[in-house]
């Protein structure tokens, strides 16, 4: 354990401090100031020693907690770094975006602040980058067995470098002219900066992995021909078809979903140029949606110069602290205030959008917005409350539905569920013989965290699969997570 005293000694939750936000929105960088190792070894040893500790419970990846706050609180950077990567291939994505559900877990929690797991992970991860820690693990030897991943998310990623680690050759296809997929295009640069990736990238090259950008599978090769070259093949195209809102207006110049903003301002800071490229420099925003994705595109909108941005969640506000029927060690919906909604505009709840307004030129200019009522259940505007909110820019951030199902049902013949992601077994295998299914594409929208764990579980499942065995570590509850059971909600 850490200090046996620590909790006692700092009761106190002490985070790594945000760049003021008038400096901030005029680049790109991450918010975050750089840690304070002092602060960060402080806040490992209020790590206790538990007996249970919930919070392998309450991460997806069963991460080992307590050892490594314990190794550095020590001091013993390099020990912890190994500790983490145990469980967590890619430290530096989680320790940035995500939302932490070993904190809601964690025991100190029921009657002091959590320890702030989440900022001792990426501060490991950073000092052991900074100090050379993290290099290529290339496999003793090849087994001979080929493996094609496609798509290079989170998911992805993770799927390639357990198996590449295994002896098998793989190589990972994606669409897009960048590896990354979510992480390179859809996650703005002010959460994370892209270096992180390409650092990690470059580790997974020096280990053996391939990378083939500007190839869609089913498009520039079919899938019987991926299927013909490769002894398995894994899916992790994550969940693309954003949710619609079909309403009166819907097609509006200036109406559009996030991801399709959120990539072409990530093209744009990392250099590219993007004809007629979708900015809300200007312009009175809206962002339909309270989740992530909505957060990323107020922050986006702030740095590219909005005039203002309101943001529209169609639920109830949720409380600021955890409520009765979520107690310890569930992981509570809370009110959360992100970096981005610091930095201005409105947060608007309980509004119903009932139609998109535009001028003569056919261009958006409002939105027409309802009270939301709760009906035997189901949320519908209140008849005579609509009111009208100006817009130049509306983004659609509602969620998505699943993975492209055109040729993955008619080409590869996946069968797909209700929910419309792709079919598979509780060993991560799709319908198809020798095609497994990672992430998203499988699970439904999620978490980062739950990605790389379902990547890895998934490598398990593919090394048993070609070779009778495996030794490669899957998550603890990978079957459930398969099937679409949450262990840490269960």
């Amino acid at each position: 354990m850490a200090d046996p005293k620590g909790f006692l000694k700092t009761t106190e939750r002490e985070t790594a401090p945000r760049r003021p936000v008038p400096v901030r929105i005029l680049d790109w960088r991450e918010v975050y100031e750089p840690g304070d190792t002092t602060v960060v070894r402080r806040q490992a040893g209020r790590c206790m020693d538990c007996g249970i500790p919930f919070c392998h419970q309450g991460c997806p990846l069963g991460n080992l907690i307590p050892e490594w706050n314990d190794l550095m609180w020590r001091g013993e950077g390099r020990a912890a770094i190994e500790r983490l990567h145990a469980t967590n291939n890619f430290p530096e994505f989680t320790g940035r975006l995500c939302p932490a559900p070993c904190e809601s877990a964690c025991v100190l929690g029921i009657n002091q602040p959590a320890v702030t797991i989440k900022q001792i992970e990426v501060a490991t991860i950073d000092d052991a980058f900074a100090k050379g820690w993290v290099e290529p693990e290339p496999p003793a030897r090849l087994t001979g067995k080929t493996v094609a991943v496609v798509g290079s998310g989170p998911a992805g990623l993770a799927a390639a470098q357990q198996l590449t680690r295994a002896g098998h050759t793989v190589a990972v296809f994606e669409r897009d002219d960048r590896i990354g997929g979510l992480l390179r295009y859809g996650i703005p640069d002010f959460k994370m900066e892209k270096r992180h990736l390409e650092s990690r990238l470059r580790q997974m090259q020096g280990e053996g992995t391939r990378f083939r950008a500007g190839v869609e599978i089913g498009v520039d090769i079919t899938w019987d021909e991926l299927r013909a070259r490769y002894d398995a093949v894994v899916i992790a195209t994550g969940s693309t078809l954003p949710r619609e809102l079909a309403i009166p207006g819907r097609d509006l110049d200036g109406v559009h979903f996030a991801m399709e903003y959120l990539v072409e301002s990530n093209r744009a800071v990392a250099g590219d140029t993007v004809p007629n490229q979708i900015s809300a420099e200007g312009k009175h925003v809206v962002v339909i949606g309270g989740g992530d994705t909505g957060a990323d595109c107020i922050g986006t909108a702030h740095r590219q110069g909005a005039l203002s941005v309101t943001n529209l969640a169609i639920g109830k506000q949720p409380p600021e602290a955890r409520p009765a029927h979520q107690p310890w060690p569930m992981t509570p919906l809370l009110f959360e205030v992100q970096s981005a909604h610091e930095e201005g505009g409105e947060r608007v709840f309980l509004a119903s959008t009932v139609e998109f307004l535009g001028n003569e030129a056919g261009e958006v200019r409002a939105l027409r917005v309802a009270e939301t009522e709760f009906v035997d259940g189901r949320r519908v505007p209140r008849s005579g409350s609509e009111r009208e909110i100006p817009a130049d820019l509306v983004l659609i951030a509602m969620g998505f539905t699943g993975p492209d199902s055109d040729a993955l049902g008619g080409q590869l013949g996946a069968l797909f569920t209700e929910r419309g992601t792709i079919d598979r077994t509780s060993d991560f295998a799709s319908s198809v013989p020798g095609v497994f299914v990672a992430g998203d594409a499988g699970r439904g929208q999620s978490l980062i965290v739950w990605a790389i764990a379902e990547g890895r579980a998934a490598a398990a499942a593919v090394d048993e699969y070609l070779m009778g065995e495996t030794q490669l570590p899957s998550p603890v509850g990978a079957h459930d997570i398969a099937i679409g059971l949450d262990p840490a909600r269960a």
